[in-house]
């Protein structure tokens, strides 16, 4: 029997042994998970610090890029109104440039009108209301502060084209001839340029041209009624154009008479 008490004693502290050598080893374990545990929040916070590290980064260069932006807008804004303010000034220049030109130029458009009148009263009598009118309008449109001095030169321009158009164009329109103390008769008018007017009554027995030294309608021989009609037909687009004997006089053929 005393053989067997140390026997049982072991066999007593082999599970409190045990009992203390399972402790150590759920510590360890206990530990080694909250580390992990530790270890993996840290990296998740370690991964949350890299994202808004990296959102702040894109930020930044985001911030940055508006600044370059930004400054070369303002760079292109003071380029813009660098120029607004050459242009101003040139504006300026022009205004001033204008109102001296507008001096200048006024009397003379003004002396224009007048020559023009001047030219259409010794001119041959052909279309005298058109032209008069044209030359009132011109008259009314001068001290007009509602038009500006440039279409007043143009229409000047324009009117002085029409007139010298008149040189170079065979025309003939219908009209009435007043001469003598007569009644006026409707007739066919036909103009060369401006070197001769003619006329032809309707039934075309009874031509005629404007004598420029006597200021008077003058009858011509039966032999100008031909060309004159067919000239008046030519002018009127009725008849292709043709070699044409109209009697021309001149002026130191009228002189010597």
């Amino acid at each position: 029997m005393p053989a067997l008490k140390p026997r049982l004693l072991a066999l007593a502290l082999l599970p409190c042994c045990m009992t203390l050598q399972a402790a150590p080893l759920d510590q360890a374990l206990d530990e080694s998970q909250r580390l992990a545990e530790d270890a993996k929040a840290s990296q998740a916070r370690i991964e949350a610090l890299d994202d808004e590290t990296r959102k702040m980064l894109n930020e930044y260069r985001n911030a940055v890029q508006q600044a370059e932006a930004l400054e070369r807008y303002n760079a292109q804004l003071r380029e813009l109104v660098e120029a607004q303010r050459g242009e101003l000034a040139s504006l300026d220049r022009q205004l001033q440039g204008i109102e001296q030109t507008q001096q200048a130029v006024t009397p003379l458009m003004s002396r224009m009108v007048e020559v023009l009148t001047e030219f259409v009263r010794a001119d041959l009598p052909f279309l005298p209301d058109e032209r008069a009118d044209r030359i009132a309008e011109l008259q009314e449109l001068l001290p007009r502060a509602d038009v500006s001095l440039a279409e007043k030169y143009r229409r000047i321009l324009e009117a002085y084209q029409i007139e010298s158009d008149y040189g170079r164009t065979l025309e003939a329109w219908r009209g009435e001839l007043a001469a003598g103390e007569g009644e006026p008769r409707s007739v066919e008018f036909l103009r060369l340029g401006r070197a001769m007017l003619y006329y032809q009554t309707l039934d075309g027995h009874e031509s005629g041209w404007w004598n420029p030294q006597t200021d008077q309608w003058e009858v011509l021989d039966s032999s100008a009624r031909r060309p004159i009609t067919q000239a008046i037909a030519t002018a009127r687009q009725q008849q292709a154009p043709a070699f044409l004997e109209l009697p021309i006089r001149t002026l130191a053929k009228e002189a010597a008479r």
